[in-house]
């Protein structure tokens, strides 16, 4: 109760909409099926407080598992106080509880451990606990050469251990002095001396210092990455002034065990064990967690621009059920081509050599144009890969010889599609076929259907990510995985068409069963209503309650299986069709009629208003697709490689990427450019995803080139002629960027120079 009353608190409802949510993630439902068909149940619960219900749920319920463990420690070694016991069971976060542990957690034989095993923690509490006594006095009492204790100073050095360990396990202190160094702590990056040349992509953080609690995600991963590398070697200090924060650190550690000054002997040495303990100890051990938390907080922001990418990438426009043409470009090896029908069903292939050594374009035209006919080719789709520029010419060529073939010419991403094609699942599905032609099917399909496509590939693979092989990979791919099935079941799947990796997504379904839909469909035809569904092997009860909603059966028997109305509620469609006398082809569509209903006339004790209200949504625009519509970007005819770019030029793109210092923009060159944080709106932004999604097309300005490095700089800006140039040190910031850098300790390149070099960190 505990944990449901928290997560109420959390999300600001209340405790029964919490456990209703809980109850039904228990019994195995997905946050999608709850979130669409299940509104009753939890209050109108959405999928965001869902997902974050279900990841809060399961935190704090490892976080009370981890509590029971920790007490049955403490409990087995004689130690559980009431005061100890009440402190645990109040820890509401994972490190607070590993804090109070930490004296009672079994660990290596330290220094204090060997004392105490000498005989001198009764020292160490008599110094403590009397203030009055002269220490080196008493430590006489405690001489045993037969424990290695020869004379008074070992026997001190020995208490002094011991205190010093009791000063870094003490909880409360260590919870304080935590967070007055992330708060004030200063995070310093050196290169590794003689490694200046090998450390070059890393030059940004030769001698760079900012605030910890400041420092952006991609700037933290990439210290990291180059301290793992052995290129870069990082430090923290407390403060600015770390000389004097380290000194203000001591005294308030000996503040916390009650010495106040040091007239006394007693005080004085205990003074000295409280410095020892902040320098030794617990700054040690600090250090150790905040950078711990730097790097955990830094990944868990990067899977979060990982996953909103995917999601832009994945709900982008589908060209939808037209014959396609795709088009895997290649220089000396030829450009491979696949045909594919409205469905993705390929119908031929070939290979062509337009491009040197053999420049047999017109024949490879002549080619094109005989697939194109032959199959009614609607839409071409171009890999923008090494050779894509020549390969979109060699199309417009065609197009302007061949007026008479009506076909659209799109640049597609390609990132993936080798992967897909070398994958065993592309070997299962076209055994026959070379790896390179599964490729250009591919490239063909993910225009028609970028969803469908897309998640045959291994999200991490795909490309629009951040750092990806550096962050957590068990979180990257549970947050990924997340982000895929929200976004299959948003948009349905078409149980007809649909590859076993798509059904597979698909709420209340597995892998297998979705082989097993597939195999079923193969052997007995295309279902003809949803009730079908029912005989696929191992697609049970539960996965049919979970999955039926989202799957389509388009032009089937019951016009309502190809609508995300949920099986269960056709009888709410039937009382609408009894009452109005309205056949069921005759209510699908009419908005003016279907609004003039009255919701709560069709409620009952199973469906209430949510629910009718959706009902009657879907029927006005039944199977909607939530993806905008289909457009495609037209590259700027000569520009095609990046020596052809001229500062002040305008240019159409697509983004490719987005990145908390910006977004990439490809613009037809092999190269994308970089519209910085700073250039994407005439108005401080804070967020680049406010502004621009992955999969848009967007407008820039070339601000600047730089071939060597092949670094390009865009802006979105309107008034781009009146900002300074995207690269170096601007004088026109934004005041909001200027104050926030001037309250932040740091020595740092602009954020400009640091964006440019994560270009090309971000492409591994």
């Amino acid at each position: 109760m505990d944990v449901i009353q928290r997560i109420a608190e959390e999300l600001s409802v209340n405790i029964k909409q919490v456990e209703a949510a809980v109850t039904l993630l228990d019994e195995g439902a997905t946050v999608p099926f709850i979130s669409r068909y299940r509104k009753e149940v939890t209050g109108g619960l959405d999928d965001i407080q869902l997902r974050m219900l279900d990841e809060r749920l399961n935190y704090l319920r490892e976080l009370n598992s981890r509590r029971e463990t920790i007490l049955e420690s403490i409990i087995s070694q004689g130690k559980l106080t009431p005061e100890l016991e009440q402190k645990i069971l109040q820890a509401d976060t994972k490190t607070l509880l590993e804090d109070l542990y930490l004296p009672y957690k079994p660990k290596r034989r330290t220094k204090a451990q060997i004392a105490r095993e000498a005989g001198l923690e009764p020292l160490a509490d008599a110094i403590f606990n009397d203030r009055s006594v002269i220490p080196e006095q008493l430590a006489l009492d405690f001489i045993n050469t037969e424990k290695g204790i020869n004379d008074a100073t070992a026997a001190l050095d020995g208490a002094k251990q011991i205190i010093m360990e009791r000063i870094s396990e003490d909880a409360e202190l260590l919870t304080d002095l935590r967070e007055r160094i992330w708060n004030k702590g200063i995070m310093h990056s050196t290169v590794v001396k003689n490694k200046e040349t090998e450390a070059a992509k890393f030059k940004d953080y030769f001698d760079y210092q900012e605030a910890i609690n400041k420092i952006p995600s991609h700037r933290a991963l990439a210290i990291f990455r180059g301290r793992n590398e052995d290129l870069l070697s990082i430090s923290l200090k407390p403060a600015v002034d770390d000389k004097e924060e380290h000194q203000l650190c001591a005294q308030l550690v000996a503040r916390h065990i009650n010495v106040t000054n040091t007239s006394s002997p007693a005080d004085a040495w205990l003074a000295e064990a409280a410095r020892l303990g902040w320098k030794i100890k617990l700054f040690t051990r600090i250090d150790l967690d905040l950078k711990l938390r730097l790097r955990e907080a830094a990944e868990l922001e990067a899977i979060r621009v990982f996953s909103s990418n995917l999601k832009d990438l994945l709900l982008a426009a589908p060209a939808g059920p037209k014959a396609t043409m795709g088009l895997d470009p290649g220089i000396r090896t030829g450009v491979k081509v696949a045909v594919v029908d409205p469905t993705g069903k390929v119908l031929d292939f070939d290979t062509i050599y337009p491009h040197a050594p053999k420049n047999q374009w017109d024949a490879s035209i002549n080619s094109l144009a005989k697939l194109i006919e032959k199959h009614q080719v609607d839409l071409v789709s171009i890999g923008n890969g090494t050779g894509s520029r020549e390969t979109d010419q060699l199309v417009a060529d065609l197009m302007k010889q061949h007026k008479a073939l009506k076909f659209q010419k799109i640049m597609v991403s390609e990132a993936g599609a080798s992967v897909y094609s070398a994958s065993e699942l592309a070997a299962k599905e076209f055994p026959d076929l070379d790896v390179t032609i599964r490729g250009a099917i591919s490239i063909a399909r993910r225009l028609q259907d970028p969803l469908a496509e897309l998640v045959k590939i291994e999200p991490k693979s795909i490309g629009v990510g951040q750092y990806q092989h550096d962050v957590n990979q068990v979180q990257l791919s549970n947050s990924l995985e997340t982000v895929i099935e929200d976004c299959v079941n948003a948009v349905g799947v078409d149980v007809n068409t649909a590859s076993a990796s798509l059904l597979k997504q698909v709420s209340g379904l597995s892998a297998s069963v979705g082989e097993n839909i597939v195999a079923f469909r193969n052997e007995n035809g295309p279902f003809n209503d949803r009730k079908q569904l029912k005989k696929v092997p191992r697609l049970g009860d539960k996965a049919y309650e979970q999955a039926a909603g989202f799957l389509r059966i388009m032009s089937g028997k019951n016009p309502l299986d190809a609508s995300s109305v949920h099986p269960e509620a056709y009888p709410i469609v039937n009382a609408i069709i009894k009452e109005t006398g309205k056949p069921i082809k005759e209510l699908i569509g009419q908005s003016s009629f279907l609004r003039s209903l009255t919701a709560a006339n069709y409620t009952n004790e199973s469906f209430g208003l949510p629910t009718v209200v959706d009902i009657l949504q879907e029927l006005e625009k039944p199977g909607r697709d939530p993806r905008p519509e289909f457009k495609s970007v037209q590259f700027k005819e000569g520009i095609e490689k990046i020596s052809d770019l001229k500062e002040g030029m305008m240019l159409e793109g697509v983004v490719t990427n987005v990145a908390n210092f910006g977004a990439f923009v490809d613009i037809g060159v092999h190269q994308d450019g970089l519209v910085h944080i700073s250039h994407l709106a005439d108005v401080f932004v804070k967020d680049p995803r406010d502004v621009v999604k992955t999969g848009e097309m967007v407008k820039v300005k070339v601000m600047e080139v730089d071939i060597a490095r092949k670094r390009i700089a865009l802006s979105m800006k309107r008034n781009a002629d009146e900002s300074s140039s995207v690269k170096g040190t601007t004088k026109k910031q934004n005041t909001g960027s200027q104050q926030r850098r001037q309250s932040t300790p740091q020595v740092d390149n602009t954020q400009n120079t640091l964006a440019s070099a994560f270009a090309k960190a971000l492409k591994n």
